[in-house]
């Protein structure tokens, strides 16, 4: 795959979703053709749905894992969804690479899902292309169940690598949302992660001599936490700016171990915070 042109057609596709509807807005209300009775009704229920958002973060974490080191990380993201079936495409620029010592557009991703819902469950399952730099691109399988009639909406969400790191990571979060004046909304957020590596590459570490060295032992355990705390405040119809404070830890002593050797900064828990623009129509 070119990665150069993948991620230019992000880039395209996210500034066209959000600044393109400028120009619709622009004819004001009624300007359009409308069909009328159950045509338009029709035409309504079968009309795909786009969103994008550009999220600016202070770090890039990931499954408790901090791939950036003091510098800011913008995040483009795009989805089309029609008939609960959505496609997303979603980049990471890091203004400040520690690797290259430079800005670098170092991922982008594609992911492809089908979301439901049974009764009071909503169902997923979908797909993940992890385009990297300097490293093979990763595949994942997926599927997800959240109980949104609980308190909390409890999701679980079930990840399958299906190429590079053999293994499964399985993620159980919660989330509650707090009506506020002016239709904001102040919502909480946490989650714990577990591994279950089958790899013989992606083990257990342990440091000998001041040194971190790999055990023969395969990553089989609770993995990261995170609690997070977001504002939504939308502009207007379309447009919402989101920030947010989230902190990522590990959960146990070979979590710390791994998460303190991945990282750049020889630490296992970060404090991070961003605001994400986003659009949808």
């Amino acid at each position: 795959m070119n990665k150069g042109i993948f991620r230019k057609v992000v880039l395209m596709l996210v500034l066209a979703l959000t600044f393109g509807p400028f120009a619709a807005f622009a004819e004001g209300p009624g300007d359009e053709m409308k069909p009328a009775g159950s045509a338009a009704l029709a035409e309504e229920e079968v009309k795909p749905t786009a969103s994008a958002d550009v999220g600016v973060f202070s770090r890039y974490m990931w499954r408790g894992f901090e791939l950036s080191k003091h510098s800011v990380v913008i995040q483009p993201s795009i989805t089309v969804e029609y008939k609960g079936f959505s496609l997303n495409l979603w980049g990471n620029l890091d203004t400040d690479s520690t690797v290259t010592d430079q800005s670098e557009f170092n991922e982008t991703d594609a992911t492809l899902a089908y979301d439901t819902s049974i009764g009071d469950f909503d169902i997923g399952v979908g797909y993940i292309y992890y385009g990297l730099d300097n490293a093979n691109d990763p595949e994942e399988l997926y599927a997800s169940v959240c109980a949104a009639a609980i308190p909390l909406s409890p999701t679980l969400t079930v990840y399958r690598d299906i190429t590079e790191v053999i293994g499964w990571y399985m993620n159980l979060g919660i989330s509650h949302s707090i009506e506020l004046p002016h239709e904001m909304t102040l919502d909480l957020a946490g989650s714990a992660g577990y591994y279950y590596s089958k790899d013989d590459d992606f083990v257990e570490v342990k440091k000998v001599g001041g040194v971190w060295m790999d055990t023969t032992k395969k990553y089989q355990n609770l993995h990261d936490g995170q609690v997070s705390v977001s504002l939504t405040i939308p502009l207007d119809k379309y447009f919402t700016v989101t920030p947010m404070l989230a902190y990522s830890f590990p959960l146990g002593g070979d979590a710390d171990d791994l998460l303190t050797a991945s990282s750049f900064s020889n630490d296992s828990d970060f404090f991070f915070g961003g605001v994400t623009l986003s659009i949808a129509f």
